[in-house]
């Protein structure tokens, strides 16, 4: 079945707030097994709506719209849509006596009552997360869902009233699942995986690339949820293999949780010395709950000074080779992993730009990492990028290091 969803508010085309409400729906559908053709975007103005209504009649089996429904006097989606269908609203008691329940501590000013009025034969969809229910009804083949605008009411009547709804329109259950890389880029993974992308039907395989790693999202589609999960595992099982050891992880958030989960399991502990990144790596892993157990601390060492001082770097190493070197970075992760008692050391340090040298150009970092078994670092050269992209690749690498150091893989 195609569905359309059609966001009503002049604020969303203003650009004065995002709209995560479709992102939630169709990421809902997608479970439901209801592919999502069309996404449309309309101010609060009944001409242009019944306009964009006509157009979803004649292409979608299922408009779902978000916004319109409250209590002031641009909320004009339901009386708008109602009209458009040929349906007249009507009081619907239950919903009057939740509003008045609602402001019992408070006034209630007679606009709020306009919310209580649906059309006439829909089944209503509960709010029990703010005022305006919503609704849905089947007319001139189409089946019309009815949502409210603000986030946090919409995507949970959408998940806890709208979807059990729908469920019995759709024919089967969609499951994704995403393998998670680094250390690949998009046109190397797209090449290693062209037979999968181009001949497998169901599962499906499409790449995808994003800020400083890629994914591979596989799609299965079955009955019920748990079939369509167990077609995807051959598949991620062959993806997997095929792409090596840059996988990170499957349907995981983050790299930095992958490192908080490695290091936690095995009982190792981390600490990070930060130049050109700032406390980013420090950063992205406290945002981990339950990093406490591994991560025991950072310092942001900007200056020469710092390095020397808290972190042992030698004043001749600085002198001789610039506080942007290999030889830096490795006295500067050995020198934070002896003074917190870590077992792995990572530093950071770089020119994140704009500008740099001939010699040391914008983009150039270098990561140190020190464990028991040794230190060594790496080069890494992000030219024409932004600052703030070099530091998050920067940041990227030493969770990476981090990662494959405690997953026993070759560095």
């Amino acid at each position: 079945m195609k569905c359309e969803i059609i966001a009503v508010g002049t604020e969303l085309l203003l650009g004065e707030i995002v709209n995560t409400d479709a992102q939630a729906i169709s990421q809902g559908l997608a479970e439901l097994g209801i592919n999502v053709y069309f996404e449309t975007v309309c101010g609060d103005n009944p001409e242009r709506l019944r306009s964009v209504l006509e157009i979803a009649k004649n292409r979608a089996d299922i408009i779902i719209t978000t916004g319109g429904l409250g209590p002031t006097a641009d909320d004009l989606t339901k009386e708008t849509i109602a009209a458009a269908f040929g349906k007249k609203l009507e009081l619907h008691q239950p919903s009057m006596d939740r509003l008045r329940q609602y402001f019992k501590d408070r006034t209630m000013t007679p606009n709020n009552e306009k919310q209580a009025w649906l059309p006439q034969g829909c089944t209503v969809l509960d709010n029990d997360w703010g005022t305006a229910p919503g609704c849905a009804f089947e007319a001139e083949g189409r089946v019309v869902v009815m949502l409210p605008g603000p986030p946090s009411e919409c995507v949970n009547m959408f998940r806890q009233r709208a979807m059990p709804y729908l469920a019995k329109l759709s024919g089967g259950t969609i499951c994704s699942r995403y393998i998670r890389i680094f250390g690949m880029g998009e046109s190397e993974m797209e090449d290693k995986l062209t037979h999968q992308m181009q001949t497998w039907q169901n599962p499906t395989a499409a790449p995808y690339a994003k800020e400083g790693e890629c994914l591979v999202r596989v799609t299965a589609m079955a009955e019920n949820e748990e079939k369509a999960r167990a077609m995807t595992e051959p598949a991620l099982e062959e993806l997997c293999a095929i792409l090596g050891d840059v996988v990170y992880g499957i349907d995981v958030d983050s790299l930095e949780q992958v490192v908080v989960q490695e290091l936690t399991a095995r009982g190792l502990t981390l600490a990070v010395a930060e130049s050109c990144t700032g406390g980013l790596a420090s950063k992205r892993v406290t945002d981990i709950p339950g990093s406490s157990a591994c991560f025991l601390g950072g310092v942001v060492s900007y200056s020469n000074e710092v390095k020397e001082r808290l972190l042992g770097v030698r004043h001749e190493t600085l002198q001789q080779y610039g506080a942007v070197s290999e030889q830096v970075a490795c006295q500067m992760a050995q020198g934070v992993r002896l003074a917190m008692g870590a077992d792995i050391g990572v530093s950071t340090t770089g020119v994140a730009g704009p500008t740099g040298s001939e010699q040391k150009p914008a983009g150039l970092v270098y990561i140190g990492l020190s464990t028991k078994e040794g230190t060594r670092a790496v080069r890494i050269l992000k030219t024409n990028q932004s600052r703030d992209r070099v530091r998050r690749q920067a940041s990227s690498t030493a969770l990476d290091l981090v990662r494959r150091y405690a997953q026993g893989l070759k560095q």
